[in-house]
């Protein structure tokens, strides 16, 4: 498997998004069906895709950024990854089309860029 067909997918969300308040508003009832129906379809997904999916990643904790100033925390919209292969970007991007992430629960969005290759000295 070679570095340019390699694609880091990254899941994003808001904890103060629209739809992560209209998430938090549904009936506890509702919102646990809803997380079993989305972990089902999820899992569904990653079955769908094992030929593919390199890492399967998983979700993201608190972030500390670290710079000549020292450590910080900090928020961002990044909430999980995965890594997967494909023949291109394109390829890659339709694997994410309609995914429980956002389908199902109240993430934002994927985005899927290239591993490149680290250049050589």
């Amino acid at each position: 498997m070679s570095a340019e067909h390699t694609f880091l997918a990254v899941y994003l969300g808001s904890t103060t998004g629209a739809k992560m308040a209209a998430w938090r508003a549904l009936p506890e009832a509702e919102r646990k069906a809803r997380e079993q129906e989305g972990m089902a379809a999820w899992h569904g997904w990653v079955e769908k895709h094992k030929s593919v999916i390199v890492e399967i990643g998983g979700p993201l904790g608190k972030t500390r950024r670290i710079d000549v100033s020292g450590v910080t925390e900090v928020s961002n919209a990044l909430t999980g990854f995965t890594v997967v292969r494909a023949a291109s970007q394109e390829e890659a991007a339709k694997l994410f089309e309609n995914h429980p992430h956002f389908a199902i629960f109240p993430g934002e969005a994927i985005e899927v860029m290239p591993v490149l290759p680290i250049p050589q000295m």
